[in-house]
This record gives structure tokens, C-alpha cells and sequence, in this order.
């Protein structure tokens, strides 16, 4: 990488400068502006530790946002990208850094005044995304230990999800919208079987991966080949299940606005039987 001209430093943290490639961007690192001066070039080096936001728009986000932060804040928000970065080894979408340093913003803030933030979808998300989610903890731990603050538990699902957004360079509202979906599936499932699924259960576990993977083929289209002599037998053995099956892919065929292939019914079918001889 070529070596950066300063243009401005903005904090210690954050400094502005010329690319010879990318025009200006913005550099992002655990003090990397600190006793900069206009004029200085920074070291290709030092660049590959910190981050360079090339697009536009993301750097003029980043740069309305940076009034707003605590500076001790931002420092631990950097080291929680940084820890992130290197946990995934993952190439991130650098609207992590706008994204993630606004929502713990405002969950600091939302805590200071006394209030937190429900998440309904913390279960469904640590199903989701175990890996994630560990990651997400690690996070929560470290701006705990660095700001003596103590995000509640619903953050981490909802840092996971800005994780998972950013590692596979995803809109977080389609993530959500995947997440919000699986928990309205899992609710129809307990309502119209009756029963009620232990949370903490690998065959729940095993539900909302199957679920997931569902809405994932749907999303993109795959098709899965149905196996024709199962069918008729499920159809005539656990209609229950059967026609459940197709009640949920009706529900995700509306979400998503995509066609499902009716092998999906097939699968989902043989995931609620065996759910329901369990419970029962």
C-alpha cells in the first residue's frame, strides 16, 4: 500500500487524509492522529492496522457522527471493530464503523437515562448466528472492562446481527427482516401444533438453522429436488405437519416476495413431526 498524506487530524483516533489511489479518506485507529500534523505521510505500514473509509458517503456519516462520541467511547468502539476484524479474519463493509459507533451510542446513552432496550429476537439470533453472537459477547466484555458500562444481554444480539451484516456484506434490515421472520415462523409452529419449544433444546437449535437455511434458498432462488415418494407418504402420515409446512411457506413466499419450491414443504415437514413426537 502506498504511503497516505495527512490532510487533518480530527482526534486521536480519527484523522483525514489523501490517498493517491482513493482521493480522501478517512483513517481509523487507536492513536493514529495523535501529534499528526498536515503535510505528514503515514507509514504503508501502520495503514494495514487501521481503517480507511474510501466511500463517500460512509465518510461524511462517520464525520457527523464523531461530535457526538465521548472520546474514551469511540476509543473502545475502534478497539471492539478492531477485536471484531480480527476474530472474523472477514473482509467487513466499512459501514460497520457508521453503523455499529451510532448503535452503541445510543445504547450508552439510552442506559444513562435508565432505559433498556428489549430485545424480542436475542433467542432466535443466538440460534442464528452462534458464531457471531460469541463474538458479539466478546465485545460487550471488553467495552465493559474498558468503560466500566455493562450493555444488558440484549445488546449482544443485537451487536451480533452488525457483525453477521458486515462480515458477509449484507443490509442489515434484510438480516432483520431474515431474524424477525424466523421468530414469527417459530410462533406459528408452537401455536398451531400446540406446544411449547424449549429454547435451550438442540432440537430448537436444529428449527431455526433448518429455518434459516430455508429462507436463504428462498432469498437466492436455489432449488432443492423433492423426493416424490416421501411426499405422498407425508402427506398421508402427519397432514398436521404437512399442511403446516405449507402455511409457513406461504408466510415466507409473502415476506420475501420469492417463489418456494415444494420440495421445501418436504424438508420443513419432516423437521415439525419430529419436533412435535418429541414435545408431546
Amino acid at each position: 500500500m502506498p504511503n497516505l498524506l495527512v490532510k487533518k487530524a480530527l482526534n486521536n483516533n480519527v484523522l483525514i487524509g489523501e490517498h493517491p489511489s482513493y482521493g480522501e479518506v478517512v483513517l481509523i485507529g487507536k492513536g493514529i492522529g495523535f501529534n499528526r500534523k498536515n503535510g505528514d505521510t503515514i507509514d504503508a505500514d501502520v495503514v494495514e492496522k487501521l481503517f480507511v473509509l474510501r466511500n463517500e458517503k460512509e465518510q461524511m456519516n462517520y464525520l457527523k457522527l464523531l461530535p457526538q462520541v465521548d472520546n474514551d467511547l469511540l476509543d473502545v468502539i475502534i478497539s471492539s471493530i478492531e477485536l471484531i476484524k480480527s476474530k472474523t479474519n472477514a473482509k467487513l463493509n466499512e459501514h460497520i464503523h457508521v453503523a455499529l459507533t451510532d448503535h452503541i451510542m445510543f445504547a450508552v446513552s439510552r442506559l444513562s437515562n435508565g432505559l433498556v432496550l428489549n430485545n424480542p429476537f436475542l433467542i432466535e439470533t443466538k440460534a442464528l448466528y452462534p458464531y457471531e453472537y460469541k463474538i458479539a459477547e466478546d465485545v460487550v466484555k471488553l467495552i465493559g472492562e474498558q468503560t466500566e458500562i455493562n450493555l444488558p444481554v440484549g445488546e449482544i444480539g443485537f451487536i451480533a446481527l452488525h457483525i453477521h451484516s458486515a462480515m458477509m456484506n449484507r443490509n442489515l434490515s434484510e438480516v432483520n427482516q431474515h431474524s424477525q421472520l424466523v421468530t414469527h415462523l417459530v410462533n406459528l409452529i408452537e401455536e398451531q401444533l400446540d406446544v411449547q419449544i424449549d429454547k435451550d433444546s438442540i432440537d430448537y437449535m436444529r428449527l431455526v438453522r433448518h429455518l434459516r437455511f430455508t429462507i436463504e434458498r428462498v432469498h437466492h432462488g436455489e432449488k432443492v429436488d423433492e423426493p416424490e415418494k416421501i411426499t405422498s407418504l407425508l402427506k398421508a402420515e402427519y397432514p398436521l405437519c404437512y399442511n403446516l409446512s405449507w402455511k409457513l411457506i406461504k408466510v415466507m413466499q409473502q415476506t420475501l416476495r420469492k417463489p418456494v419450491f415444494d420440495a421445501e414443504a418436504v424438508y420443513l415437514t419432516m423437521h415439525l413431526q419430529r419436533l412435535q413426537k418429541k414435545v408431546k
